[in-house]
């Protein structure tokens, strides 16, 4: 069981990719989680937020897109990035996203678990200790299904995906007709305006933004299993990103929008973590307003599978590579799964999650853990938006497109995730700066023991 071997090959098209992408984001879960934050923090001024933010990752799905074009390789950044800076900044590139992993364990499985208590017992939903159980439990049973296989995993988030996004169309329509008219805040141009932000009210609004966008990567951290397309031709893997880029950006858009015509500010800040409940509650008579709740436990359980997918396949391809213990890349010989890798996230999260119980509520546990994965997605990615700006580099002297997609548009984008990363380090309390910062500091480790084995290897 522990021989190593390949990952399952031609498993995955393009639709099954797009819609692994837009799972892996979780449209209700990030809604339902992160919108009173970003109101919280620029109150209208969401909409441009979410747009602009949108545009910028747009730039860093670019240059994923075009970095695999070296390759497909299921360590995406982590192999791309250390094509082209070396080993030392592609290593840093991955454990950047295994940090930020293990944290979303603790982000994501939460609200599931404050979500399932709601509808089963209530009166539990404020009990950290029992929420924390509740998560533990749906972590170990997500766990069981990607370990068993990517078609397995595929086929859950097919079911996952359709039926949130049924329910999240229902409360979409129902809100504009019912509030298109009355809304609790009148839609303007000012909602979108750049002009509307100052630096700094974008800055804060930015980190919250970038996360309702993170997860769309693992499409290309899935390209190994995905099936190959023509030598010419954008890999599959990049065709599913990019169609997720494009709708997740017109979802959180509109939704944002519904969010604001719906509810008021303090009917945003009073449903924390339920606003989707929120707005349920005012559009639909019980039983049917907890469809808002079972739409947020699926998008949960569904970005929790995606998240497990690209932990396992990121670290299973640094251990391929030795950069990490080659322990960690043997795959099941039936099921084709790096099972080993899958177990240590599975392990982390469990462990994380009961640590962080001790912390003084759960509100608290969510919000350090949010702020320190912005920070970790702004690093790794940033380096894969200068990766691909460097490798191109010559496309600028060939048209317009080519510089702008190639080089111009990525360069920008990491930029701007330096920056967002820079300004937000200032502004996270002790406890978020521990796990934003000294997560990849710890990285260090690591390395250093991998570079022990090979100097060992070498002498013997």
């Amino acid at each position: 069981m522990s021989e190593k071997g390949d990952l399952a090959k031609e498993a995955l098209g393009t639709f099954e990719s797009a819609v692994m992408g837009i799972a892996g984001t979780a449209p209700a879960f990030s809604v339902a989680v992160t919108t009173a934050a970003i109101v919280a923090a620029v109150g209208v001024l969401s909409v441009g937020s979410i747009l602009y933010c949108g545009l910028i990752m747009f730039g860093i799905m670019l240059a994923f897109i075009h970095l695999s074009k070296i390759t497909p390789h299921a360590g995406a950044a982590y192999a791309w990035v250390g094509h082209v800076f070396g080993k030392k900044w592609g290593f840093f590139t991955g454990w950047g996203l295994l940090v930020a992993s293990i944290f979303f364990m603790v982000s994501a499985t939460i609200p599931a678990a404050t979500s399932t208590l709601v509808l089963i017992a209530p009166n539990l939903v404020e009990s950290t200790g029992w929420v924390t159980l509740t998560a533990a439990i749906w972590l170990t049973l997500v766990t069981i299904v990607v370990t068993k296989g990517i078609k397995h995993a595929s086929y859950t988030q097919l079911i996952l995906t359709g039926i949130e996004t049924l329910v999240i169309f229902a409360l979409i329509i129902a809100a504009f007709i019912q509030y298109g008219g009355k809304p609790a805040h009148t839609p303007s141009f000012i909602w979108f305006s750049p002009f509307s932000f100052t630096p700094q009210l974008f800055a804060t609004g930015a980190l919250t933004a970038i996360f309702f966008y993170w997860g769309w990567d693992v499409t290309m951290n899935l390209s190994e299993e995905t099936k190959g397309g023509k030598e010419d031709e954008t890999h599959p893997a990049g065709k599913g990103a990019f169609w997720a880029m494009v709708n997740l950006i017109l979802f959180f858009i509109i939704m944002m929008i519904v969010v604001l015509i719906v509810l008021t500010d303090d009917e945003i800040a009073k449903a924390n973590t339920n606003v989707l409940y929120a707005i349920a509650n005012k559009l639909f008579p019980p039983p049917w307003n907890y469809l808002a709740v079972l739409s947020t436990i699926l998008s949960t359980i569904g970005t929790i599978e995606t998240q497990i997918l690209q932990f396992s396949r990121s670290m299973f391809a640094m251990a391929r590579d030795e950069m990490l213990h080659p322990r960690y890349a043997k795959i099941h010989p039936e099921w084709q799964t790096p099972w080993v890798a899958t177990i240590v996230i599975w392990f982390l999260g469990v462990l994380l999650l009961f640590s962080s119980s001790y912390m003084p509520s759960v509100k608290s546990i969510l919000q350090s853990s949010i702020l320190a994965i912005g920070f970790q997605i702004c690093f790794y990615m940033s380096l894969a938006g200068f990766a691909c700006a460097w490798h191109y580099r010559h496309k600028l002297q060939r048209n317009v497109y080519s510089a702008v997609s190639y080089v111009l548009w990525p360069l920008f984008a990491a930029l701007f995730m330096v920056f967002i990363a820079l300004y937000s380090i200032p502004t996270f309390d002790k406890v978020t700066n521990i796990m934003g910062i000294g997560g990849i500091l710890i990285g260090f480790v690591p390395l250093f023991l991998s570079r022990s084995r090979h100097k060992q290897r070498h002498r013997a």
